[in-house]
């Protein structure tokens, strides 16, 4: 059986869901019916981090938020597919659009939704209270739950497996 690092050496971008992976699944409203939602700041600087290591970060989510759309922004993540209720064709369009095979992404999910993508990206993630259909195909399950640190695993797991650790973490040791 290939390891979960193994199989990360060879990642060069990494899709994440949002609900359950960034953020703790919960659907938060305001009295005025905008929506909440609680991203990790750890989560961010970990995808920064793997970003500027050269690693493409994605996200692909089943519902449409602006909250989503100005954390993306923040973070400057490029490609964002909400309202994805076919993730899977989201995800033959970004393979495409940055012209790179099925084997060179990871995915990390948690729910139903997310399986068809995971059972063809090279690296399959997921947080521990993912559902049975997840936690049965995934090749590595994060320590944290989704939304408090969860994404921050998988961006270390990559960049250690790639070897580049030491160099993403010494830009902040000066």
């Amino acid at each position: 059986m290939v390891s979960a690092a193994h199989r990360a050496s060879s990642v060069n971008a990494i899709i994440f869901d949002v609900d359950g992976v960034l953020t703790d699944g919960g659907l938060y409203r305001s009295d005025d019916g905008q929506e909440i939602k609680r991203f990790h700041a750890t989560d961010g600087l970990g995808m920064r981090m793997l970003a500027d290591a050269g690693v493409e970060i994605a996200i692909i989510t089943g519902r449409t938020s602006d909250v989503v759309a100005h954390r993306c922004r923040e973070l400057q993540i490029e490609h964002v597919y909400q309202g994805q209720k076919d993730k899977l064709g989201a995800f033959e369009a970004l393979c495409e659009k940055l012209e790179l095979p099925a084997a060179e992404f990871a995915y990390m999910g948690d729910d139903i939704i997310d399986l068809p993508v995971m059972k063809r990206v090279g690296l399959a993630l997921t947080v521990p209270d993912a559902c049975d259909e997840i936690s049965a195909i995934s090749h590595w399950t994060s320590t944290r739950q989704g939304g408090h640190g969860a994404a921050r695993e998988a961006c270390e797991l990559l960049l250690k497996a790639k070897g580049l650790y030491g160099q993403a973490v010494s830009r902040y040791m000066k």
